[in-house]
């Protein structure tokens, strides 16, 4: 596997650990429509966290957050609108993005809630 790809995956783990620890409950990893995904599907009380995980192992082109683009964010809320519709939700839906930058051995993890709405 290569080596971007392995840390996805493990900066998707970390985010999950993240969020369980500040009391969500994770309801979907990896959910797919059309050509979208989304990496975790959270609950905390009476929202539900749709979170777009960027891992980088430098910041030194840029946050990671930086790299959600338009049209990602534009098939993100068509995909939530769809997951939101086919499970009969009725819920605050609020799209976050998980930061996460590798610094040695150690992840420094940033939780941006409400980085884009929906439009």
């Amino acid at each position: 596997m290569a080596q971007h790809n392995e840390l996805g995956k493990k900066g998707e783990q970390l985010a999950v650990n993240f969020l369980i620890e500040k009391g969500y409950d994770i309801v979907e990893r990896n959910y797919r429509f059309d050509k979208a995904e989304v990496d975790i599907i959270a609950q905390k009380e009476n929202v539900l966290a749709i979170i777009e995980v960027k891992a980088r192992s430098t910041s030194d082109f840029g946050n990671p957050q930086d790299f959600v683009k338009p049209k990602q964010i534009q098939r993100l809320v068509k995909a939530v609108n769809e997951y939101v519709i086919v499970n009969e939700l009725d819920i605050e839906v609020r799209f976050d993005i998980i930061g996460i930058v590798k610094q040695g051995k150690q992840f420094k993890i940033e939780h941006l809630e409400n980085a884009f709405y929906h439009f």
